[in-house]
């Protein structure tokens, strides 16, 4: 394996050939031989590594930019290794302690910040074993931040390097006897060094950069499926599925309806103009006898007949699903309504009516546990309502993020490529609120290359163009600007 001598490296204590050691663990990751980047890479780093702690009294091993001096205080973005005695070092990504330069660029995009925390949270998945075994900074500039005290308590025995160090690391991975994971953090970490350098793995390390990269990926936009949906609504009952546009909210929500809910139940569509009247029930306008004038009456609302219609079998739920629910103002729409929402109650949730709405709850309303509600909202939709705090409490929100897999599945080679590109952009440039907005798999399921090409000028570039001009992209127009040339190009 090409880290196996840096493994060796990490998995030891220092001692008087901690140096030598090091530089050969380091020339082993280039050259075709048994490197697993490319040999002009290795012109992208210099290695400092001061035996038993050097001039800091800490000891390390850090790969930085080769611009920096042979000795003393350095900066920019750098890859460190910190030995601790009776247990393996600990690894990090850091900013040397005289400034982002030259890696200002680097260590500023959000991508840079947005990749190392989800491979810190895929490190904690899938080798923590219930522990935290890596760590990340939300914004790796921000010098002025320490490591939390509670990381500090968790790994005393790395708190000399964290005392010293605590400001610059901004990326953390605390090796267990587990030399398996000890390789994954060093693949993730080494090519996303290295990738922001201008430098991926050699051919033949490819596949192994591909699964690991998926791997945090999935942290990054986990995928949700249908069954985990349901199994959310049994135990929470209200459940909010949010997301960008194409993700295939909807679809998921009317498949649920119409197979795990076996066509038991409705589905609404909330807008601007939905109110209290309409979802819980009011006074409308009476002709049923054929009188001359204006009468009316208490009309139960959507939520009422549901409520209604699930109490007459208790023992099959029954869904109620609320297309765009955040389209309308939801506290005002719920109003005292909201007092029923809850699911961890020991006596049953009641309020009084305004008026008597007739069978089966007259004055008085409760909504039935075999009542699911599922809401779907559009996290692209900056123009409506938020969901307020309250609200939010109530239902359990899962977010559905757009899906290479469906794309390869059903997308040509064109729109596998074009997804690609769009959700690197996103990725790499948007700033978190902005991140939400990245448009979702369905825009890239045709296996038509000539359709592809139509589908991808009228359906996807309006959107972008739409993201354009309500300033939703602002941050990073040009990539977005860029890729839609591309897109005309076709």
């Amino acid at each position: 394996m090409a880290f196996e001598k840096l493994v060796e490296v990490i998995h030891s204590s220092v001692d008087a050939g901690w140096k030598d050691r090091n530089e050969a663990a380091l020339a082993s990751l280039f050259g075709s031989a048994e490197g697993r980047y490319p040999q002009a890479a290795s012109g992208e780093i210099a290695l400092r590594a001061p035996a038993m702690g050097g001039e800091t009294g800490v000891s390390f091993a850090a790969y930085i930019h080769p611009s920096n001096p042979p000795s003393g205080a350095y900066s920019g973005l750098s890859f460190v290794i910190f030995p601790a005695d009776g247990e393996p070092c600990l690894l990090g990504l850091v900013v040397g302690t005289q400034g982002l330069t030259p890696d200002e660029a680097i260590l500023g995009r959000p991508g840079h910040a947005r990749k190392t925390k989800a491979i810190c949270g895929w490190l904690n998945r899938r080798y923590g074993k219930g522990s935290r075994i890596a760590w990340a900074k939300q914004d790796p500039t921000r010098t002025d931040i320490s490591v939390p005290d509670e990381i500090k308590k968790e790994w005393f025995s790395h708190k000399a390097a964290l005392d010293r160090y605590g400001k610059e690391v901004y990326a953390l991975f605390r090796p267990t006897n587990d030399k398996a994971a000890t390789e994954a953090a060093l693949t993730a970490l080494l090519d996303l060094l290295f990738e922001e350098r201008g430098y991926g793995p050699l051919a033949r390390w490819q596949p192994s950069a591909e699964e690991v990269r998926s791997g945090w990926l999935d942290c990054l936009m986990p995928g949700v499926e249908r069954h985990e949906v349901k199994a959310l609504l049994d135990f929470r009952r209200y459940v909010i599925l949010q997301g960008p546009p194409g993700t295939g909210k909807t679809k998921m929500a009317l498949d649920l309806l119409g197979d795990e809910y076996k066509g038991l139940g409705r589905s609404i569509q909330f807008h601007a103009n939905t109110t209290y009247e309409n979802f819980i029930g009011g006074l409308a306008p009476d002709n049923s006898d054929g009188g001359v004038g204006l009468r009316f009456k208490a009309t139960p609302g959507v939520l009422m007949e549901a409520a209604a219609l699930a109490s007459g079998d208790l023992s099959r739920p029954y869904l109620l699903h609320i297309d765009e629910i955040n389209r309308a103002d939801l506290s005002k729409i719920l109003g005292e309504a909201i007092f029923l929402l809850e699911t961890e109650t020991t006596r049953e949730r009641v309020i009084q009516l305004p008026y008597d709405f007739g069978s089966p709850f007259h004055r008085s309303l409760n909504l039935p546990k075999n009542l699911h509600i599922l809401g779907t909202m559009n996290s692209a939709d900056r123009s409506i309502a938020i969901v307020d705090v309250a609200v939010r409490r109530r239902f359990a929100f899962v977010s559905a993020w757009p899906r290479m897999s469906v794309v390869q599945q059903h997308g040509c080679s064109l729109m596998q490529d074009a997804f690609q590109k769009l959700v690197s952009i996103f990725v790499e440039h948007a700033p978190d609120d902005a991140f939400a907005l990245v448009p979702g798999h369905s825009y890239f399921l045709e296996m038509s290359e000539d359709q592809a090409r139509r589908e991808l000028k009228t359906s996807l570039a309006p959107l972008l163009q739409e993201y354009l001009f309500q300033g939703y992209v602002g941050g990073f127009a040009e990539p977005i600007r860029s890729y839609l040339q591309w897109l005309d190009s076709l």
